[in-house]
């Protein structure tokens, strides 16, 4: 009796000790999850002699060159102002070449005008070799390049050829749509010269295993797609016939080893892309590889040798479909996911030879580790990591989820539960993605679920109808839906988890931004009762509005995508608009918003704050001037994460 007692006194000791630990846990600090990712896009030289890899230096990214022999840094790539290094070739042994792009905080991404410099590892014979400034070295008699007045990027680095890459430029003319030009640049000097021009307007280019120009692919209503070919030598682009079907999506990948089949991503009816196999002599088109609900998330094609080794999918946890399963890159693959448990592994970069690889590794507790892989000696080392001031042990799991909606559709989402807790009766914040339509939720690391887990709140993110990613007709289905079909699909995700006990129906906030914000609210119109507080930042909110306001009704084209996706019933879009419908609101209202928000202008953000000013609705607002369609500014994020975190302890039981 004695035993038993001391057993049960020793375990209430211990549960306490337990429960005390883990409430008295430091919190992890808020700057941990709004500092920039510090490295990111590790490749090696097709030789093996030199390492890249893009650094976060004082917020702006910066090319860092290493040899791979005793990784000394041998240079440094970095613009000074504004500027930044965006994307980056390889196009021989020795040689990278790097575009440019401009930092502007009004900009919800950098802005790429099309110039490309290239540079050897060592720092040496640095040029300007494409861009519309042209030539801009003095002192020397050599002809200076002239300006190319366009955007243009590497389509094809020919890394066996020297001297050689191939660029595709978008020329920038009185039309929105131009026929697009490929150019053979030598990467030392900048010189170039036309290789075709393309049979129609904003055609995408596809080059065979000897850097000839043969395929290419556009569209004159972002859906039906016009192929055309060119022989090997040369000649004039035919049109390709397809037959009957109906292909739509369509993206060129490869050409396979024969040299007479292409690769291409594809829809036929609207349903999720498939991988296919086009046979440019006979014109048959063989189905390779489809997922049901889903359509690739990559096709991965080696960099050196173009081959096409394997698709990657994600309706749940990302998985593999390797083409070749005995193929060289598929085995190696397969072997480095075996070693790394638990990770998604890609295989980002290779030698020539394909005996060294740089690896990616993530999860959703991990941010992000790059490896180097040596096949001769069979050693993994790792390399960098993309925010290594973070403890994978601290974060907290994501697990995939399915439901059924009202009206019977099944919807795939995340949920990530706090680390330490059981996924019962916890407190909620719903976060849907911005878009609606193109962006999906992905299994992963994300700086802003962690950080709202780190604080014991649940998170749940859904890929409602109209998300991209699982098919056309999946996207149209969200189409004239904004306020209605796609919030019911957001609300009936929490009533899932509501339903079977994961999450408190008591406890439940909702935050997004851009159309995130405008679901935050409008959901929490349809379902005012659900909703303890509602977050809405760089925000939508005044449907009728967006014809008038922001950079998508500036463009013939923007006027058009709102007429599909909104309609034309001015009645209609008011009833969806939040800024209308204040009197069904009930929760809590934060509303952060930036004064230089092409896409989200102001006079959204200010239709919203007098609505709920005349409603006598209580509310927060927080505008940060000199920011754009989303956070930038490291300082900027950690205050409003900081923010967030505040307005959410307040109505949330934590």
């Amino acid at each position: 009796m004695m035993n038993f007692l001391l057993r049960c006194n020793l375990l209430v000791l211990l549960l306490f000790v337990s429960f005390f630990s883990f409430s008295k846990q430091p919190q992890i600090p808020v700057e941990y999850f709004s500092k920039n990712k510090e490295f990111n896009h590790a490749t090696i030289s097709p030789g093996g002699e030199y390492l890249a890899v893009i650094n976060k230096v004082a917020g702006k990214n910066a090319l860092v060159i290493f040899d791979t022999e005793n990784f000394k840094m041998l240079h440094a790539v970095a613009f000074e102002g504004n500027a930044q290094v965006g994307d980056y070739h390889w196009v021989n042994n020795e040689r990278v070449v790097v575009t440019k792009e401009y930092l502007k905080g009004w900009q919800d991404h950098p802005e790429y005008h099309g110039e490309i410099f290239g540079v050897n590892a060592n720092g040496a014979r640095g040029k300007y070799l494409i861009g519309y400034h042209g030539e801009m070295q003095t002192g020397t008699r050599l002809k200076r390049q002239t300006p190319l007045y366009g955007t243009s990027f590497v389509l094809d680095p020919l890394v066996t050829n020297k001297r050689k890459m191939l660029v595709v430029t978008y020329p920038w003319t009185s039309s929105n749509e131009p026929h697009t030009i490929v150019y053979e640049v030598d990467v030392y000097t900048g010189k170039r010269k036309q290789v075709t021009l393309s049979p129609s307007r904003m055609a995408e280019f596809l080059t065979d295993h000897d850097g000839n120009v043969r395929v290419s692919v556009s569209t004159d209503n972002y859906i039906d797609a016009k192929i055309h070919t060119k022989a090997k030598d040369g000649g004039d682009w035919e049109k390709l016939n397809l037959g009957e079907v109906s292909y739509g999506d369509i993206r060129l990948k490869a050409f396979d080893k024969s040299g007479d089949n292409i690769y291409m991503t594809a829809s036929v009816g609207g349903e999720a892309e498939g991988l296919y196999k086009l046979n440019l002599n006979t014109k048959e088109i063989e189905l390779v590889h489809q997922e049901q609900y889903v359509s690739p998330k990559r096709v991965w094609v080696d960099e050196v040798s173009k081959e096409l080794f394997a698709i990657e999918s994600e309706l749940g946890y990302p998985n593999y479909a390797f083409i070749d399963k005995d193929s060289h890159k598929s085995v190696r693959l397969k072997s480095l996911i075996e070693a790394l448990q638990g990770d998604q592994v890609q295989l980002v970069s290779s030698t020539s030879n394909g005996d060294i690889n740089v690896i990616y590794a993530s999860s959703d507790t991990n941010p992000g580790k790059y490896y180097l892989y040596d096949g001769v000696q069979n050693k993994l080392r790792i390399l960098f990591s993309a925010r290594g001031w973070l403890n994978e042990n601290e974060l907290s799991k994501t697990k995939p989820i399915q439901y059924k909606t009202r009206d019977g559709l099944t919807i795939y989402g995340y949920l990530t539960v706090p680390n330490g807790l059981e996924d019962k009766n916890l407190p909620l914040v719903v976060m849907p993605h911005g878009g609606p339509h193109g962006p999906r939720d992905y299994w992963g690391y994300d700086s802003e679920v962690q950080l709202l887990a780190s604080r014991g709140m649940a998170v749940l993110r859904v890929n409602f109808r109209g998300s991209g990613g699982f098919g056309r007709n999946f996207e149209e289905s969200g189409y004239q839906k904004w306020g209605s079909d796609i919030q019911f699909d957001i609300i009936d995700g929490v009533k899932f988890l509501i339903s079977n006990g994961t999450v408190n129906k008591n406890n439940i906030c909702i935050m997004g931004a851009s159309f995130g914000a405008y679901s935050a609210l409008q959901s929490a119109i349809l379902e005012p009762d659900m909703f303890k507080c509602a977050i809405g930042t760089v925000g939508i909110y005044d449907l009728p509005l967006m014809f008038e306001e922001g950079d998508i009704s500036g463009r013939s084209t923007g006027q058009n995508y709102l007429e599909n996706v909104l309609g034309t019933d001015e009645t209609l879009m008011k009833a969806f608009s939040p800024s209308y419908n204040i009197d069904k609101l009930k929760a809590a209202v934060f509303i952060v918003h930036a004064g230089e928000d092409a896409r989200a202008p102001i006079e959204q953000a200010e239709s919203l704050i007098a609505a709920l000013k005349k409603a006598n609705h209580p509310y927060k607002y927080v505008l940060l001037e000199d920011e754009g369609h989303g956070f930038y500014k490291e300082e900027h994020r950690t205050a409003y994460y900081k923010q967030v975190i505040n307005f959410l302890d307040k109505h949330l039981e934590l």
